[in-house]
């Protein structure tokens, strides 16, 4: 009865010569649990003349993001902007070429008078900026064509430049020509470049300077094509540039289809917007994704997609699925002015309306106060936190992994009898005993009895398992009572 249990994979049972046979059988091997390792996907807005395909591009540093993309393209930006987040980033970025009905945002920097005084005339561009000289003497004309030279040779910025001098008005002489002026055009069409903000800064006499505003830019592009083309690719974290219901609504789409039982490639988008928290818990609502993460940190002068870039980055530096991402710092990110940031109940209503506000913490940094998903209502209506926290979509996704990648190592060939279930059951205990010990799940022997693994009634096939799994909180709010005693 003993040799009944004992079954070969290469040696036939119909050998006649006598002789000493071994294989070598390794579905036992390997006791531990799968690897977390985490992969980020940045799909962005290429420079136009950029000839990279539609495919995704391992990255390891921002000079070949810039290279490959365009130099100061979205794409660009935001890989720089995640490897400052994390350095040991396991980074892809899929192109996407700009719409052909894109318009490009444009603003303007005007200049009037003649220096009387050496002075900085400084000219800031989101969380950049460009200085030159003025010396005295100097005209308004001469320190624009130095400012437009500056911003073009810093190709990694997010704005071109030019000066403009307008012509005669009437054509005639009669009348005094406009002074010339700073012309800005984002690098990328779109309406990424509206929320580019610029300012200027002036200490040269007799010169003064006025900024205005970028406007103008158009139509993002449609990430259809771009999400169909790594549908078959394993990435656990993707990250737009575009907080936007158009382009969310598709993501959560693609989400949805590679993260199901069929697909089994589950992965969570994180993104971050500079917006109104009004914008941000709006846009929350309308996207309700249990594995859409959506930051707010208004009035920042970073730009939203370097923001996104720097959130999922961060989210990919943890591996443990249970642990909550509270107080980690979102490096590079330059914090909003004290004016614009969430106050302590403005932060409460983020957290009540599925938004993950970002706060200011000690030495000016930027740091994650609780990151949630946006998914706060169920297919009825009902409010419903079982899927507040990201941790709880990641570590449901891992015991899945986890469970699945052992069952794979134990029965890839096996034989489904009356012996099965019992010898399947046993191992998914065992993974899931591990994972308690890992602080991943909890209470497993109390809900071992709710383990089942039958037979299916209609696939004689199919064996068809229940697995329990509390998984485990983050510690997010600790209350006390203080009794005073005289």
């Amino acid at each position: 009865m003993a040799s009944a249990n004992i079954s070969f994979a290469q040696i036939p049972s119909s050998l006649r010569k006598p002789g000493k046979y071994f294989e070598f059988n390794t579905t036992n091997a390997v006791r531990t649990l799968a690897a977390n390792g985490q992969r980020m996907l940045i799909v962005a807005q290429k420079a136009e003349d950029s000839d990279a395909p539609l495919a995704p591009v391992q990255i390891y540093d921002d000079a070949t993001a810039g290279a490959l993309f365009g130099y100061g393209s979205q794409a660009h930006r935001m890989a720089r902007a995640a490897i400052r987040a994390n350095a040991y980033l396991d980074l892809s970025v899929l192109p996407v070429p700009p719409d052909p009905a894109g318009l490009a945002a444009t603003g303007k920097l005007e200049l009037t008078g003649t220096a009387t005084g050496a002075g900085v005339v400084e000219l800031g561009m989101a969380d950049s900026s460009v200085a030159v000289a003025a010396a005295s003497q100097e005209t308004a004309q001469s320190v624009l064509e130095a400012l437009a030279a500056a911003v073009n040779a810093e190709d990694s910025l997010p704005l071109s430049a030019a000066v403009v001098s307008p012509e005669d008005p009437d054509g005639e002489g009669e009348q005094p020509a406009p002074p010339p002026y700073l012309a800005l055009t984002a690098r990328d069409k779109g309406t990424a470049g509206n929320a580019i903000a610029l300012s200027v800064t002036c200490t040269a006499p007799g010169l003064t300077a006025t900024a205005g505003s970028m406007s103008g830019g158009q139509q993002d592009p449609d990430i259809a094509e771009a999400l169909a083309a790594v549908f078959g690719a394993d990435y656990t974290l993707y990250c737009l540039p575009w907080a936007a219901q158009e382009q969310l609504a598709a993501l959560r789409e693609h989400l949805d289809a590679v993260s199901g039982p069929l697909e089994q490639r589950r992965a969570t988008a994180w993104l971050g917007s500079t917006a109104t928290l009004s914008a941000c818990t709006t846009l929350a609502g309308q996207i309700n994704s249990e594995r859409i993460s959506l930051a707010c940190l208004p009035g920042s002068p970073t730009p939203a997609d370097c923001l996104s870039a720097a959130y999922c980055a961060v989210a990919a530096g943890e591996e443990d699925p249970a642990r909550p991402l509270n107080t980690l710092a979102l490096t590079g990110i330059a914090a909003p002015p004290d004016t614009a940031r969430l106050s302590r109940t403005e932060q409460e209503a983020a957290l009540k309306n599925g938004v993950t506000p970002l706060e200011v913490g000690p030495g000016e940094v930027v740091q994650i106060v609780r990151a949630i998903s946006t998914y706060t209502r169920n297919a009825a209506g009902v409010a419903d936190i079982s899927l507040l926290d990201m941790t709880t979509i990641r570590t449901m996704d891992y015991v899945a992994r986890a469970v699945r990648e052992r069952v794979e190592l134990r029965f890839p060939r096996e034989k489904l009898s009356a012996r099965t279930p019992p010898k399947v059951r046993s191992e998914v205990l065992d993974v899931l005993r591990q994972l308690e010990q890992l602080e991943i799940v909890e209470e497993v022997e109390a809900n071992a009895a709710g383990v089942l693994c039958e037979r299916d009634l209609q696939d004689p096939n199919r064996l068809n398992v229940r697995i329990p799994t509390d998984v485990v909180n983050g510690l997010h709010v600790f209350a006390g009572v203080i009794d005073l005693l005289l």
